[in-house]
């Protein structure tokens, strides 16, 4: 019994030990590289920006979003649009960045496509239906989606109150044929 003890031993220190070497490899593996990369990140240089190829990439920074007036009839400050790609009357795909100020909302209305919408930040107030009633509207926050199906009415905006407006992504198929439940009202509430 004794040989096993002195086998078992001898084996678990030698297993120990090629252990500890591996251990010692792989943290030198993983040091070297940062080691290396040491000198330049203790520079004072800065980083420089590549060039993009603009036919292959285009690039609009936030300061370069063109914001515009709202939809024809609804009130100055109420909320404006940034067309980024097509637009709502151009047959194709659309991108358009909507902002909802608070204390105004649509009225109800529909499209003719179905039109996906993410909240990019603030909160913006949604619900189905041809009948306006805004306290019953849901809230959806920045990171949120939500999918307008075609053809059924629906209004949204930001509640009087809130601290900012909402600003949604807007993508979908145009042309859009906004259409207002009512035609004979405003196609904007103010709350």
């Amino acid at each position: 019994m004794d040989h096993f003890a002195i086998f078992d031993e001898k084996f678990f220190s030698d297993v120990l030990l090629a252990g500890h070497e591996s251990c010692a490899s792989r943290r030198k593996l993983l040091l070297a590289p940062l080691l290396a990369a040491l000198p330049l990140a203790l520079s004072c240089t800065t980083a420089k920006a590549g060039r993009i190829n603009s036919s292959e990439t285009h690039i609009t920074l936030p300061d370069a979003i063109k914001w515009s007036g709202w939809i024809n009839g609804f009130p100055p400050h109420s909320g404006q649009m940034a067309t980024l790609y097509g637009g709502l009357d151009k047959p194709g795909p659309y991108l358009v960045l909507m902002k909802w100020y608070p204390g105004y909302m649509s009225a109800p209305h529909s499209y003719a496509t179905d039109r996906l919408s993410l909240v990019l930040s603030g909160t913006w107030w949604v619900n189905s239906g041809a009948d306006f009633d805004p306290y019953n509207t849901v809230p959806v926050p920045a990171g949120g989606y939500v999918r307008r199906v075609a053809r059924t009415p629906h209004y949204d905006g930001v509640k009087k109150g809130a601290h900012e407006p909402a600003v949604i992504g807007l993508f979908g198929i145009a042309p859009v044929q906004f259409e207002l439940v009512d035609p004979g009202k405003p196609g904007w509430r103010k709350l």
